[in-house]
């Protein structure tokens, strides 16, 4: 838990009575490579601070499976459309490798947003953070190629490249694993 106090101490000020207050709230749970957090179809009354290894959002259309986020150490993972109206996920979210994460329960968390201040700007906070993670990923296909996707996740999420297999970085950026190896290729050459 230690790691997620450092998180929350560093996106806002928290005080040692709100972090006692918000332990109810916070169960640590330890995923096998492949275990769903989220299901498709489900509510997500879930954030998910990821503590130790990575996950990824993805759906599956006509069979294909199409990657729409890693999230790793010190990452929140969620579905914020669902978390905050109740709506049933259009995606899964799944461990990768094994995975430890510490979940804020919805209901446990709203309410006490309700009593405290601090835990009401977290909880805003980590949304907003969350919302602009996945526009600016959005963002990625409106404006750029796939190789100045590439490009851009080298610059900003080298973890990305460094842990997510080939084939699953093809589905994230659009572009079939060929056309990625095609693309590395090229820019190696250059």
């Amino acid at each position: 838990m230690d790691n997620l106090r450092n998180y929350i101490r560093a996106m806002v000020d928290f005080s040692t009575d709100s972090w006692h207050l918000l332990q109810p709230a916070l169960t640590l749970r330890h995923f096998k490579k492949n275990e769903l957090l989220l299901e498709q179809g489900q509510v997500c009354d879930s954030l998910f601070y990821i503590d130790k290894g990575y996950c990824k959002s993805y759906y599956i259309i006509d069979g294909t499976v199409k990657n729409t986020g890693f999230f790793f150490e010190n990452d929140i993972a969620t579905n914020v459309l669902s978390f905050g109206s109740g709506q049933k996920s259009e995606f899964n979210i799944v461990a990768c490798e094994a995975l430890t994460a510490i979940i804020f329960d919805r209901t446990k968390l709203f309410e006490l947003a309700a009593q405290s201040i601090e835990i009401e700007r977290l909880g805003r906070h980590c949304i907003r953070h969350f919302a602009s993670r996945q526009e600016e990923f959005a963002n990625l296909f409106k404006l750029y190629t796939a190789t100045e996707r590439l490009s851009y996740l080298e610059s900003n999420y080298p973890e990305i490249l460094q842990r997510v297999p080939l084939s699953q970085l093809a589905s994230f950026l659009g572009v079939a694993r060929e056309t990625l190896s095609r693309i590395r290729k090229r820019r190696l050459t250059h």
